[in-house]
This record gives structure tokens, sequence and C-alpha cells, in this order.
């Protein structure tokens, strides 16, 4: 698995986009310079639509503070669309990660417990927010459902990091 540091230049991914074209994970869109990645499990999973119904509620202070956010899955389009019309989001909403993009990503992967589940390996809860410079300024990855930041908190951390030229934590190499 790779394991995506505090600091290092978060990888641009091209994606499909549902609804059309691609969303490039990393590359800020609208005119922000900072970048919210969410990537969730899938459809299958009911804490992933409670935390999508939370970012989107949350969207226009991400955007306010100059971060564009995307969430992403490897759901296939139908699937990632079912999700958009259950929960009501108007989220970028990319679909169908590969198991190699979630690699690059550093998020654990899972296989489905039964066909119920899923028919298809999908990541688990992973959230970076990529700076100005492309580099990861925060990242949480959790390898189970029930382990995700706070998005509230995270607003409040991205505010703080802003307006107080915050640098990037977590750095420090063993010697």
């Amino acid at each position: 698995m790779t394991v995506l540091a505090a600091g290092s230049v978060f990888p641009k991914l091209d994606v499909a986009r549902l609804g059309g074209g691609t969303l490039t994970l990393g590359a800020p869109r609208g005119g922000h310079d900072w970048q919210l990645v969410v990537v969730y499990r899938g459809l299958h999973c009911p804490l992933c639509k409670t935390y999508l119904s939370k970012l989107q509620v949350l969207e226009s202070d991400f955007n306010a503070l100059g971060v564009d956010v995307v969430a992403v899955s490897g759901d296939p389009e139908a699937k990632a669309q079912a999700m958009v019309d259950e929960k009501e989001l108007s989220l970028a909403m990319g679909y169908g990660l590969s198991v190699a993009q979630m690699d690059a990503l550093g998020v654990y992967i899972s296989d489905p417990r039964s066909p119920q589940e899923t028919d298809q390996p999908f990541p688990e809860p992973g959230l970076f927010v990529v700076n100005g410079d492309g580099a990861i300024q925060m990242v949480d990855v959790s390898n189970a459902p029930f382990l995700r930041p706070d998005l509230e908190s995270v607003v409040k951390g991205i505010t703080f990091v802003r307006s107080n030229d915050y640098p990037i934590r977590g750095m420090h190499k063993a010697a």
C-alpha cells in the first residue's frame, strides 16, 4: 500500500466525473486554490451517505475558504448517480476509481463481504486537504467506515491554517 505523507505532493489523478467529463483529483477548480478530496466507500455504505450529506451542507463553507470540494469512489457510474439521487447531492462526484488509483491515493482497499454489499474491491474512507502548492496539508485515512474526521472541525482547521500561515504538521523524520 502506498502511504501519502503530509507535505508530499498529492498525485494528480483523472477520474470520470458524474454528469460527464473528468475530474482531476489534486487540481482545484472554480477559481479555488486548495482542494478537499473525500474518498468514500460507495453506495452500499450508510455512513458514507450521512457523511456526503454533511459535506454537501458544508461545501459553501469550504468554498468560502478557497477550497474546491470533490468526492470520489470506486462505484460505477450508475451507483454514483444513485448516491447523488438518493441524497440530493450537487457535489462534484468522481466515480470508477481503479484499484491502482486507490493504491496511489494510499487508501485502504477492502473486498466485499457478500454480493449484496457490492461486487468489487472498494476504498475505505480517506480525506485529503491539498494546498495551493499541490502538497498534502492534512490527511486522514481509515481502514474502517467508522473513523472519519468531523467535517466542521476540518472547516475550522483550514480556517486556522489559512489565517495563520500554519505549517504542515507531522513531517518530523526519525533519526
